[in-house]
């Protein structure tokens, strides 16, 4: 992959694989589930957030991530849950899990206060210090992430690509994928130059992605 655009990311070196362990070692807790801006938690600690179209995996992510199975629910109607849930991660971090977006049959004024709220937390996080939003390796990027991404352009927000489901995708088509999703990532100013490819389900990438958070500050 070596000078590719958006090259996937490497194995953790042992210093910063031990270091994303030990953070996540310390414990992760369910803190609130917000719907209005008054409603957050003081920005006191830094933080991440995980965004993605219902049914990319998200829950299953931030379940692996914290090796706590049942931390975060996935709803049984995609796009049901329009909070934004906060994560408490050791003492020193916040995870935030953005409502899946993407979905055509929720009511366009829950949509609409959905966005509203979105905008204003990307907008006014001083605390936010990247965003990671979920692809589906299956399907690679479609217009509901083109929004997002272009949202977190405006809003000055570092995001980086993780590719999910990736265990779903067969070798031959993975090259194809890759190549739609770097195309659209090229597009983005606010995009992190690497890619993060992951699969809850085998554990692929999550040693990983613990590293890069617990290597931000």
């Amino acid at each position: 992959m070596t000078g590719l655009a958006f090259p996937l990311a490497e194995p953790p070196e042992p210093v910063s694989l031990e270091r994303g362990r030990k953070l996540f070692a310390r414990g992760s807790d369910f803190l609130k589930g917000v719907v209005a801006m008054k409603g957050l938690p003081p920005a006191d600690r830094l933080e991440v957030c995980f965004a993605g179209r219902s049914n990319v995996g998200k829950s299953f992510l931030i379940n692996a991530l914290t090796g706590r199975k049942g931390l975060a629910r996935a709803s049984n109607t995609p796009g049901r849950t329009q909070e934004i849930n906060f994560f408490t991660l050791a003492d020193s971090h916040y995870l935030v899990d953005l409502p899946g977006y993407g979905y055509a049959n929720a009511p366009l004024p829950v949509v609409e206060k959905w966005q509203r709220l979105l905008k204003q937390y990307l907008a006014g996080r001083a605390s936010l210090r990247r965003a990671f939003v979920l692809i589906d390796a299956r399907h690679g990027v479609k217009p509901p992430d083109e929004e997002i991404l272009t949202l977190l352009d405006k809003s000055a927000v570092t995001f980086q690509c993780v590719l999910t489901k990736a265990d779903k995708v067969k070798a031959k088509d993975m090259d194809r994928v890759l190549a739609q999703v770097r195309g659209a990532l090229s597009r983005h100013p606010a995009a992190f130059p690497e890619m993060v490819l992951t699969s809850s389900e085998k554990g692929d990438g999550i040693e990983t992605l613990r590293s890069i958070v617990a290597g931000l500050e």
